[in-house]
């Protein structure tokens, strides 16, 4: 799956770079759009991200892609890879962040749930 952001001014830091903050409520949101596309029938909610490193800054008007792919599966939960990339391209140089985020089915009481495709 992928999506674009367009890094505006609400989204700096006092020293004008884009704010990690925003960066991961995107990266947490787009993979919860994908895991919930793949399972419909699951409500999910995020038990964790594996790694948060800032790898390069970005400036505002910068067109971020963000590309989502499954990466395991298991009863209750599913994990996603986001790599958000600068620009364009899926080029190495433009990589400046990626992480994994692992989500767990939940019923209505916040009990965990198998999986349902």
């Amino acid at each position: 799956m992928e999506n674009h952001k367009l890094v505006l001014p609400q989204h700096l830091n006092h020293y004008g770079f884009l704010f990690g903050g925003d960066l991961l409520k995107w990266v947490d949101e787009y993979a919860y759009i994908a895991a919930t596309m793949e399972y419909p029938d699951c409500n999910f909610v995020t038990i964790g991200m594996d790694k948060v490193e800032f790898r390069k800054s970005v400036r505002e008007g910068t067109i971020l892609k963000f590309i989502v792919e499954k990466i395991k599966e298991g009863n209750t939960s599913v994990q996603y890879l986001v790599h958000v990339y600068r620009g364009k391209g899926k080029e190495k140089d433009n990589l400046i962040f990626s992480t994994a985020v692992t989500f767990v089915s939940i019923d209505e009481k916040g009990k965990k749930v198998l999986l349902q495709n």
